[in-house]
């Protein structure tokens, strides 16, 4: 059980409906395109670079660096933009990328981890706090910023206990058993009381406004 991609659903599911029919959404980094079926109203368009090894991509209509989208300026209503900000090491020029490709007063829809394990390798650069998140969101020339955590602390813990159940799992095979017990209970816990005033996210979303670029201005 993991209640992170619970909320990420329900946060996808969010980005959705705050589009209306026909509207043009692009999901940069989408991988798989695990979200894209909530689009399913909307002019949906993905966009990944495809080089993590052993990672499977799929239906992905441009295949490129996130900081050279070869569509027009101000082409998309919405950019979803999932679990990728850990894997760019320029973060900075893709944000400014993302914000060229949104149509002046368009959204930004992302998430990124606070406290996670280094992943998809070579690929993973950076965790964020939420004053690092604000600060490149505006920078990028978005504003009127909503940062919240995804899941509670609960979901912390589960995944902590599950961290440590992978990793002891060969030194204290009697405690495996124990600690994903007590991980799945956490998960179960988080998805009734999303405690958000006591310890730390596992996970970070922001959604923000794209506005108008000095050269948009008459």
């Amino acid at each position: 059980m993991n209640s992170s991609r619970v909320y990420l659903d329900r946060f996808a599911k969010r980005a959705a409906a705050s589009v209306p029919p026909g509207a043009y959404v692009l999901d940069a980094g989408a991988g798989d395109g695990p979200y894209r079926h909530h689009f399913n109203h909307a002019h949906y368009e993905a966009v990944d670079f495809q080089q993590v090894p052993g990672k499977v991509y799929s239906g992905n209509h441009y295949i490129c660096d996130l900081s050279e989208i070869p569509v027009p300026d101000a082409r998309y209503d919405i950019v979803f933009f999932s679990q990728v900000l850990e894997h760019i090491s320029e973060p900075a020029a893709v944000l400014q990328e993302l914000h060229r490709v949104l149509k002046p007063g368009g959204r930004i829809w992302a998430s990124a981890p606070l406290f996670y394990e280094e992943h998809e390798q070579p690929f993973d650069f950076y965790r964020y706090t939420q004053f690092g998140l604000r600060r490149l969101f505006e920078q990028a020339g978005f504003g009127d910023l909503e940062l919240d955590w995804l899941e509670g602390y609960f979901g912390t813990i589960s995944y902590q206990l599950d961290v440590a159940k992978r990793a002891l799992r060969g030194h204290w095979r009697h405690a495996a058993p124990v600690l994903g017990k007590a991980s799945r209970a956490a998960a179960r816990a988080d998805l009734r009381w999303r405690l958000t005033d006591v310890g730390h996210p596992k996970n970070y979303t922001i959604v923000g406004l794209a506005e108008a670029r000095h050269d948009d201005n008459p």
